[in-house]
C-alpha cells in the first residue's frame, strides 16, 4: 500500500465528519472515492495529503506516519492539488508549473538544468508546452485544469492526490481532464486517488472505487463490484439501473427517481 488511514477521525473543531476510516490506496492504481455531498470525501484526501491533522488514528505514506515526515520530503513524493485553486492574477503557466519545484530547493541548491528539465517534461506531458509564456487567466477551463496537474507533476511525484479536478467544467472538458489522468496512470506508471461526482465517468476513469456515505466507508473495490443499484439506494438515496456502458463496458448509471429522504428518524413528508 502507498497510501493508508487507519482508523482515522477527522473534523473540524468540534465537528467530526469521519470517525474510524480504514483505507488503503494500492500502488500504480486510479482509485476514485465516490459519496453524497457532506459524507467526507474531500475531508478524506486532505487528510491523505497531509493537509488536515487527525484527530485520532493515523495516516502512513509508504509504511511510514505522514505526520512524522518532513513536509519537503512528502512534497517529493505526493502531490495535491486541492479543489478550485487558485493563482496570483498574470501568473504564466510556466511561472505555476515551476512552482512545483519548491520542495527542491534550498539555500545551497538552487534553480537548476534538473528543475528546468522537469518543468519542460510536465509541460511537454500535459500538452501545454505551446502554452508556456499564456497568462492562466486567458486558458479554457480543462487547459487551466492540465497546467494545475502539469504543476503537481513538476514536483517529481508518482503519486497524485486531485479533489474534484473537473469540477466546474463542461463535459468535454472533464472528459480532457480524465484523459490525461489515465495517460499518467498508463504511460507514466502513477498512483492516483480522486475525489469524482460524475459516478459514470468515475467508473469509466478509474481502477478502483470507493464509496462513502456519513464519514464511513462503505464499499470499496472494482467499478463492477461497488456501482450496484442496491449500494446507489443505500449510499445516494436514489433509484437507477445500472447497465453496461456501451462504449467502455463499465457501469452506467440511468437514474429512475430519488428515494424518500429521512430527517429525525422520521419520513419526508
Amino acid at each position: 500500500m502507498r497510501l493508508q488511514a487507519a482508523d482515522v477521525k477527522l473534523g473540524y473543531g468540534d465537528r467530526l465528519v469521519v470517525d474510524g476510516l480504514d483505507l488503503g490506496i494500492e500502488a500504480g492504481t486510479v482509485t476514485t472515492i465516490i459519496g453524497p455531498n457532506g459524507c467526507g470525501k474531500s475531508t478524506l484526501l486532505r487528510a491523505l495529503g497531509r493537509l488536515l491533522k487527525p484527530q485520532g488514528g493515523e495516516v502512513l505514506l509508504d509504511g511510514k506516519r505522514i505526520d512524522k515526515i518532513p513536509t519537503r520530503e512528502v512534497a517529493k513524493i505526493l502531490g495535491v492539488l486541492p479543489q478550485s485553486p487558485s493563482a496570483p492574477e498574470g501568473l504564466t503557466v510556466a511561472d505555476l508549473v515551476a512552482r512545483g519545484r519548491h520542495p527542491h530547493q534550498t539555500w545551497y541548491r538552487q534553480w537548476s538544468s534538473d528543475d528546468e528539465g522537469a518543468v519542460s517534461a510536465a509541460l511537454d506531458m500535459t500538452g501545454l508546452s505551446d502554452l508556456a509564456e499564456r497568462p492562466l487567466e486567458e486558458l479554457s477551463g480543462g487547459q487551466r485544469q492540465r497546467a494545475w496537474i502539469s504543476m503537481a507533476l513538476a514536483q517529481g511525484t508518482d503519486l497524485l492526490l486531485l479533489d474534484e479536478p473537473t469540477t466546474f467544467l463542461d463535459l468535454a472538458h472533464q472528459v480532457e481532464v480524465l484523459e490525461l489522468v489515465r495517460h499518467l496512470h498508463q504511460e507514466a506508471g502513477r498512483t492516483v486517488v480522486m475525489v469524482l461526482h460524475d459516478l459514470n465517468l468515475a467508473a469509466r476513469y478509474a481502477d478502483r472505487l470507493v464509496a462513502m456515505r456519513a464519514g464511513k466507508v462503505i464499499a470499496a473495490g472494482g467499478p463492477h463490484e461497488v456501482l450496484t443499484e442496491e449500494l446507489l439506494r443505500d449510499v445516494f438515496e436514489l433509484d437507477a439501473k445500472v447497465i453496461a456502458d456501451p462504449v467502455a463496458g463499465t457501469p452506467l448509471v440511468v437514474p429512475i427517481g430519488t428515494r424518500p429522504r429521512h430527517q429525525s428518524g422520521k419520513p419526508a413528508a
